[in-house]
């Protein structure tokens, strides 16, 4: 039996909100090299590469091994489909390099709290289960629950976002069934399974068996708030 082909592929745009976030200096280090470096500490990888439409943050991940992919500038905007930057990225990896991952694992450029073991764990429960097509990290989160959410009519007053007639809700977060969101740190995906256009949306090229992986804490960096956030977890962990 042949193993899998698996790779890893940060993706980071440099379009952002807060200037230069994805390389932005915490802790001494740019902010992609920590999951860029904990990706590396897993064993069977073939191979890494980093996708951007910025030549900063493509040199900051050829500084810790990963090969360049230049985004198209029309792949580098707010509104870009992230989807569609890792089908480029794959035919790139096809057409440049002959190579066809079996299993791709996507790291978020803007995220510093992932661990090697989670890859790792994720990675595990795709190879023993071929019919997933997607395992990525989830963290429950009943303060933000779907049912408490909220939205602001045409007349100024507020109506639940999520039709609740019929439903008996509670009114404390620990009496509603647990919710959870995607962490937005990695995804593991098995290629074959996905950009099918038959998965979840808004990420529809997951396909449309996804595994949840529980995760106590993750934090993706889109403020200065969350620069110190992630400052101050990775000097406690």
């Amino acid at each position: 039996m042949t193993s899998d082909n698996m790779v890893v592929l940060i993706t980071g745009r440099g379009n952002n909100t807060l200037k230069d976030k994805n390389i932005i200096q915490i802790c001494g280090k740019p902010l992609l090299s920590y999951g860029g470096e904990q990706a590396k500490k897993v064993e069977g990888i073939n191979d890494y590469y980093i996708s951007s439409d910025s030549d900063k943050i493509l040199d900051v991940g050829h500084s810790i091994g990963y090969k360049k992919i230049k985004r198209p500038i029309e792949l580098g905007h707010a509104e870009s489909k992230h989807s569609d930057a890792v089908l480029h990225a794959l035919n790139f990896m096809k057409v440049k390099d002959n190579l066809k991952p079996d299993i791709l694992i996507i790291m978020m450029a803007n995220c510093a709290t992932t661990k090697s073991h989670q890859i790792e764990d994720c990675i595990n429960l795709i190879k023993k289960d071929k019919s997933l097509s997607a395992v990525v990290p989830v963290i429950q989160n009943n303060d933000h629950h779907p049912f408490r959410a909220k939205r602001i009519r045409e007349d100024g007053l507020i109506d639940p976002f999520v039709p609740l007639q019929g439903h008996d809700i509670a009114p404390n977060r620990q009496q509603l069934e647990p919710n959870y969101f995607l962490s937005h740190s990695f995804y593991v995906l098995r290629v074959k399974n996905c950009f099918k256009g038959n998965g979840q949306p808004p990420w529809n090229y997951m396909g449309d068996k996804v595994k949840p992986y529980i995760v106590n804490y993750s934090l993706d960096v889109h403020s200065k708030d969350d620069i110190i956030l992630t400052e101050k977890w990775l000097k406690g962990n």
